[in-house]
């Protein structure tokens, strides 16, 4: 059929990456936590999420108990700025990060269980994910998965009033998203019935997605 641009919009949420040209962590969680007080409209319903807080220990600069739970009650605040039914939350130590999945395989099956029992469609990582993390946990738990600056860029982009306002945030969403293509197409993989070939339709797609989306930027 014809190519469709592909969407920015992600579960009505946009993952969006840590672009240099904004910085959430800078003065953006100030002004999103601003949003969280405005009026919410709930006529559509809401997306069921689970809110985790990673506390880690693999740097000298460990959080203290305290700076935990007042950084997931902000990371739970933003999600409810997003309209995000959340139905759990929780602080995860880490002692070493796994490049793979942030957490360990042990801990990211009881993750699974958490997601599971709260009848999970979102899990929001309050800690940047790399593509691969993101993928794999998306994977794992069988649900999207949105890290923190993808929460804040998608409360920016929501409230954003002028045009370059909203050029801005959907230029992080593009660069973000034509790292991560690979996800969106992995319907077409299973099509193929995991021969583990490459050059398939999926492939395709991914290329002229890219292509697509590099006019766009």
């Amino acid at each position: 059929g014809s190519a469709q641009r592909p969407s920015t919009s992600y579960l009505s949420i946009s993952t969006t990456t840590s672009d240099p040209r904004v910085k959430p962590e800078d003065d953006g969680v100030e002004k999103a936590r601003d949003l969280t007080t405005k009026h919410i409209d709930h006529a559509v319903p809401l997306i069921r999420a689970v809110v985790i807080h990673p506390e880690r220990s693999d740097s000298g600069a460990s959080e203290s108990s305290r700076q935990s739970v007042e950084r997931l009650e902000e990371a739970v605040g933003l999600a409810r700025a997003l309209d995000l039914d959340v139905r759990a939350e929780e602080i995860v130590r880490i002692r070493k990060v796994t490049p793979a999945t942030l957490f360990g395989s042990g801990k990211v099956e009881e993750l699974a269980a958490l997601v599971r029992a709260a009848e999970a469609e979102a899990v929001v990582i309050d800690d940047a994910l790399s593509p691969v993390q993101q993928r794999n946990l998306e994977k794992a738990w069988d649900c999207k998965v949105i890290d923190r600056t993808g929460l804040i860029l998608e409360i920016f982009g929501r409230r954003a009033r002028t045009k370059e306002g909203r050029l801005q945030v959907e230029l992080a969403r593009l660069d973000y998203e034509k790292s991560r293509l690979v996800r969106t197409w992995t319907h077409l993989e299973r099509q193929r019935g995991g021969t583990g070939s490459t050059g398939g339709p999926g492939e395709t797609q991914i290329e002229l997605d890219r292509r697509l989306i590099a006019d766009r930027i």
